[in-house]
This record gives C-alpha cells, structure tokens and sequence, in this order.
C-alpha cells in the first residue's frame, strides 16, 4: 500500500510538472513575441495581408468544411465496417501526415499550371482545403461517436427517419466537437507558409477576385525574418496572428459553450 501510494506521487509529481512546463513554454513563446512587437505595430501597414488571411480562411472553411463533416456523417453514421472503411480511415490518417511543402507542391502543379488558376487566392485556398480535411474529417467523426446511442435509438423510436435523427438530434449534439474541428483548422489555415506561398503568391495588394495572387500574414512574416532589417515589422506582425488566433479560439469557445449550455437547458 506504501508502495503503492509512493508511485502515485511520483506519477502525480511528474504529470502536473509536465503541465507546469507546457504551460511555462507557452507563455514565454507568446510573451517573448508579443512584448517585441505590441510597440511595432502599425495596422496600415498590414491591413491587406488581414484581409488576404481572412478571405483565405473563409473560401477554405466554404470548400472544405461541408466535405469534412459529411464525410464524417457518412463515416460514422452510415458505413459499415470493412476493408474499404478502414481503407479511407487510413488514407485519411496519411493525408495528415503529408509534410505542407508537398501540398504546396501538388497544389502548384494541379491548380496554379494545369487548372491555369495562377498564383491565386482561389489555388490557394483549394490546397489549404485538402491539408485541413483530415483534421475536420477526424475531429467531427470523434465528436459523432461521442453522442451517446441512446439519443438515436429514441428518435428513431419515436419516428423518425434516419436522416432526421442525424441532422436534429445527433449533429446539434457534436456541434461542440464540430467547432473544435473548425478552430484546428484554421489555426493551421492561418499559420501556413509554404503551401500558401507556392500557390497563392506574395503580391502584397488587395486583390480584386479570387483569381488575384495574394500575401497572407505568415507569408508576409516569413519574407520579413528573412530580412534582417525588418525583425521589428516581423515581431510586430508576429503579435498580430497571435491576436487574431485567440480572438477566433476565445470566439468559438464561446460560442461552443453557450450551445452546449443551452442544449443542456432544453
């Protein structure tokens, strides 16, 4: 029993010093950026790179959300269990695990020569697509199997049909889940560089249509470290992706909380 307990303590020790540290080195990274570059910041500077970010993350979430959830549902609620299911589960699994540099590749190869899109926010925003749906396909399917059976089984009980229970009961149910998936890409969308730079491009203007190429914010600051005079305009830019991801996290947790509270409440 002494023994026993001595192992607990330990294993405690060593689990809330792992939190202290991955808490430690994330506060000093966002610290560390932000007090080098909240005095830099000028918002004219950057103001079209901010909206370039937000039109990428927009067209990208447009193209690739619907497929990733529905891939999901199907996944999750329709299939059966067999070879060619865990041969999507698989391939799904390998997507992920494609370095970014081989998406940009791919990505300027099919949209920008082959489909003749050009440097674009449109190529850009297609290639982004395909790099986030393994995370929205995976997030949104652990978040359907968290929806207990029962919720089903008493629709279906009482009624109604299979399509019904999926978008009535069981999708407000994962929604939670669902904006997790949406937060884990777009933290991706935003800080990409190399897949958006070999396809959206690095013109640092407004663009009229989709079809013009476009500077996101971590392009923008991935050209600027490589200048050494410009480390200031690059903490300061630095400083800005940071602010716009957590405001979308805090956003989206919220809104995440406020569903489930009202779900709960009904």
């Amino acid at each position: 029993m002494k023994t026993r307990r001595i192992k607990d303590n330990i294993m405690n020790i060593l689990i809330c010093s792992s939190a202290i540290i991955t808490t430690g080195v994330l506060i000093w990274i966002i610290g560390y950026v932000v007090l080098n570059g909240i005095t830099k910041i000028n918002i004219s500077d950057i103001s079209s790179q901010i909206i370039i970010t937000i039109y990428i993350i927009g067209i990208t979430l447009l193209i690739s959300a619907p497929i990733g959830i529905f891939s999901a549902i199907y996944l999750v609620e329709y299939s059966k269990k067999g070879k060619f299911i865990n041969f999507i589960r698989y391939t799904t699994e390998c997507l992920a695990s494609i370095p970014s540099i081989i998406f940009g590749l791919f990505g300027m190869i099919l949209f920008v020569v082959i489909l003749k899109f050009g440097w674009s926010i449109l190529a850009g925003s297609v290639t982004l697509s395909i790099m986030v749906l393994p995370t929205i396909v995976r997030t949104t399917e652990e978040a359907l199997k968290s929806v207990p059976d029962l919720y089903r089984e008493a629709s279906l009980g009482l009624g109604a049909s299979k399509l019904r229970t999926v978008l009535y009961v069981v999708l407000p149910s994962a929604i939670p889940g669902i904006l997790t998936a949406i937060i884990l890409s777009i933290g991706r969308i935003v800080g990409e560089t190399a897949a958006v730079y070999l396809t959206a491009g690095t013109v640092a203007r407004l663009p009229s249509s989709v079809f013009d190429s476009g500077r996101t914010l971590s392009v923008h600051l991935y050209l600027l470290a490589k200048e050494e005079v410009s480390f200031d305009k690059a903490y300061a830019t630095a400083t800005v992706l940071i602010i716009i991801i957590l405001f979308i996290n805090l956003s989206t947790n919220k809104i995440a909380r406020r569903l489930t509270r009202s779900k709960m409440e009904v």
